[in-house]
């Protein structure tokens, strides 16, 4: 599984976004590995309609329904068919508590990514989570063009992959991964997929660097 993280780049405003969502369905197809945009609340029921992937929201707020001006709802989204959140992205964290409240009202259909940045998270707040998936991104090596998660935390990869076994929650990583062998490498760590952002929406051809990545789940 590859996550496409759209952030707030230029790249992806308006129509580029349906753009974006629409090399990520064409590169899936070709590689058979599933690849789906994370985008903004903005974009997300357009992509969907336009293009019938799975679309994931970046975040979701606290409070999903009545008077909450201003915050998305994850009711809401699951309601028009968007598939899923991130939850405590390092660029948009939340308190430990608030995240645990959350999954225990979380709409069963919809899937949960919650984002973790360390082995102390993974061992101590983070330690009994039951989320559709763990997502680990040392906030450090997030958007690093020469460094990933990868190359640089290999074995605590392992480590979080084998403490979320016995949740039977499967784990993503990113942060920094920009070339085929931070994929394998994550995938022999044990992980079920990778999160890129800006080696994909920065690229001169995003298609051309999307395949690469993904055909590194076929080697």
């Amino acid at each position: 599984m590859i996550l496409v993280n759209y952030k707030n780049y230029q790249e992806t405003w308006g129509d580029k976004a349906v753009e974006i969502a629409k090399i990520c369905e064409k590169v899936a197809k070709e590689t058979k590995v599933p690849i789906y945009p994370v985008v903004s609340a903005l974009d997300g029921h357009r992509i969907m309609k336009e293009t019938g992937i799975k679309t994931i929201l970046q975040a979701v707020g606290e409070r999903w329904e009545g008077a909450s001006s201003g915050q998305v709802s994850a009711l809401a989204a699951e309601k028009i068919g968007i598939s899923g959140s991130l939850l405590n992205h390092s660029e948009m964290k939340m308190k430990p508590g608030t995240i645990k409240k959350l999954l225990a009202v979380w709409p069963g259909n919809f899937w949960s990514i919650v984002c973790i940045h360390s082995i102390g998270q993974a061992e101590g707040w983070a330690k009994n989570i039951r989320p559709s998936y763990v997502a680990y991104e040392p906030t450090y090596l997030i958007g690093n063009k020469d460094k990933s998660v990868a190359s640089e935390k290999a074995q605590d990869i392992k480590k979080i992959v084998e403490h979320y076994q016995k949740q039977k929650v499967p784990v993503l990583v990113g942060a920094g991964i920009h070339q085929g062998e931070d994929v394998k490498m994550s995938l022999r760590m044990g992980a079920k997929g990778i999160l890129v952002a800006s080696d994909i929406i920065k690229a001169a051809n995003p298609e051309k660097e999307l395949h690469e990545l993904a055909q590194a789940f076929n080697v």
